[in-house]
């Protein structure tokens, strides 16, 4: 029988999953000059995406906001079925006495700011 070597397999290291930046620019159509925004990747070209009235390319005339990073659709999901349940589970477990104090302090709160006018 002959031995074969085994090669070792490089460790994995895990690299977290960085989400490309986007940014969110004013388009202008070469052709019909129809104005549009919309967030695109920071990598996009200054003429690029085409026009959604007639399909020509475009040109970004501004940067509105730069660096947004998408959030991830399920941790989303996950937040809001937590926020739906929260309030209705924190009343739940407070006694009488503690929402009591609770409505005291926002009561109170409420009035001391001044009224606004309008």
């Amino acid at each position: 029988m002959i031995a074969v070597a085994r090669q070792a397999k490089p460790a994995r290291t895990a690299k977290p999953a960085t989400p490309a930046t986007l940014i969110f620019v004013r388009r202008r159509c070469l052709v019909c000059d129809a104005e549009q925004q919309r967030l695109e990747p920071a990598a996009t070209d200054e003429i690029g995406p085409t026009c959604d009235s007639c399909g020509a390319p475009t040109e970004r005339t501004a940067i509105l906001r730069a660096g947004i990073v998408p959030k991830n659709p399920s941790a989303v999901a996950l937040g809001r079925l937590g926020g739906l349940k929260g309030g209705r589970a924190r009343a739940e477990s407070l006694t009488p006495q503690r929402r009591r104090e609770i409505a005291r302090r926002a009561a109170q709160a409420r009035w001391k700011r001044p009224k606004s006018s309008k």
